[in-house]
């Protein structure tokens, strides 16, 4: 099979419905989803919502959902998250992963940290969270180098195509344009009995794994610790374990919403969930204001790999409802990611702790965050790999100085770290 030198497969035999799962844009597909939806709502299944005393017994506060021995999820503060923390860490540093939401960019958070790992400074981090697409990627990352080969296969074998499979007329009577089922069978290839017990392992150890998801009745984050779950789950660790992943990814309309049952406060719930993107593009845990502060240079380590770009290139677009739709939500994606990293440095830098991250260029022809074709998943995920591996992925925001333009190597993309817009990014506050 031929493929194209931009790293799409192209030149692929495929079906109708393969053709469009690739090339929908995700604007043009929540249109169509809200349209279908809205002139069908009478006919869709009801969603489950907790009663208004389980609803309001949650504030709308960070929070962690820790499942405790007794098997019921308790909710603990970020405070109460801290002390644990700074408990059985002692004197030794706090580290903290966060990898964002992002489709099909997935590919360059796990192509990040196999780089990493490669160019042998890959951390292990004492706290890794992730939100919708990086909450795929989190449980690989937490577990370390040892798992790289699953995520490698992942994203370079073609295990991503197919991913988005449209239902049909099934969307005009249902909750979602595409069916939930190929990730759900991929989730339970990958987050089998060995990861789940490799997961457990290091929660002991006082390790938090965090994935985030939206309640759809409230409307508000939830922050699942599922190091717990694999810890005290039992037998219903790994369906939960898997359930909460694939919540966190299901877009609204996109993909079908999950009902999550879980015990708490004496009794069975059941909660529909939704994208953790709907309401946050990456979170730090525990909260910021409850992070150690940092006297000594080094002492916290927080890193935020985005799994996208954080602004379009300027391009001409034609005068359709469409198009200005589609231009729209784009901007207001890397509007809201951008702002949601502008307010993480400058509250971490009031710490005294540095911010690195690595975001995706402008400058790389990203086809949106649903083409989950092969070939370009493969591009993607190896691009990453090599900007980590020749130390190029890593943007310093609170170093003190500008970074600096690297010298590119001949025939090679722009990575993170050379990019001009990201570096006056990072250097707002220096």
């Amino acid at each position: 099979m031929a493929e194209s030198n931009d790293g799409s497969d192209a030149d692929a035999p495929m079906g109708f419905k393969a053709r469009v799962s690739r090339r929908l844009s995700p604007p043009l597909a929540t249109l169509c989803s809200i349209t279908l939806l809205a002139s069908c709502a009478s006919r869709g299944p009801t969603p489950a919502t907790a009663a208004s005393d389980e609803t309001e017994s949650e504030p709308a506060l960070f929070g962690v959902r820790t499942l405790s021995a007794s098997g019921e999820f308790e909710l603990l503060s970020s405070a109460d998250v801290a002390r644990r923390l700074q408990s059985a860490l002692g004197e030794g540093p706090l580290s903290v992963l966060a990898l964002s939401s992002g489709g099909a960019g997935a590919a360059f958070g796990a192509g990040a940290l196999v780089g990493s790992a490669n160019d042998g400074k890959r951390l292990e981090f004492t706290v890794v969270t992730g939100v919708s697409a990086g909450a795929l990627v989190a449980p690989f990352a937490f577990l370390g180098s040892a798992w790289d080969a699953e995520m490698t296969t992942i994203f370079t074998t073609g295990l991503t195509d197919g991913l988005l499979q449209t239902r049909g007329l099934g969307m005009l009577f249902g909750s979602s344009v595409y069916s939930g089922e190929p990730l759900r069978q991929l989730l339970a290839r990958y987050v089998d009995d060995a990861l789940i017990a490799a997961v457990a392992r290091e929660a002991a150890r006082h390790r938090l794994l965090l994935v985030a998801t939206t309640n759809f009745a409230s409307g508000e984050p939830v922050i699942w610790d599922l190091g717990s779950i694999a810890l005290h789950g039992g037998e219903n660790a790994k369906a939960l374990f898997q359930s909460v992943l694939l919540a966190s990814a299901s877009i609204p309309g996109m993909l079908p919403p999950v009902e999550l049952t879980f015990r708490s406060h004496g009794r069975m719930r059941v909660e529909t969930h939704v994208d953790g993107a709907v309401t946050l593009p990456f979170f730090i845990a525990p909260a910021l204001k409850d992070l150690p502060q940092s006297p000594a240079a080094g002492a916290t380590i927080v890193r935020v790999i985005i799994d996208g770009q954080l602004r379009d290139q300027a391009r001409p677009a034609p005068a359709s409802a469409l198009s200005i739709f589609s231009r729209s939500v784009l901007a207001s994606q890397h509007y809201a990611a951008r702002r949601k990293l502008e307010t993480t440095v400058e509250a971490l830098l009031e710490r005294g702790i540095a911010l690195d991250y690595a975001a995706i260029p402008a400058s790389y022809p990203l086809h949106g965050p649903f083409d989950f074709a092969p070939g370009v998943q493969r591009a993607l995920f190896n691009y990453a790999s090599s900007c980590a591996e020749a130390g190029r992925l890593w943007i310093h925001s609170g170093s003190g100085d500008p970074v600096r333009e690297r010298a590119l190597i001949s025939g090679t993309r722009t990575c993170p770290a050379d990019d001009s817009f990201v570096e006056r990014f990072a250097a707002l506050k220096n």
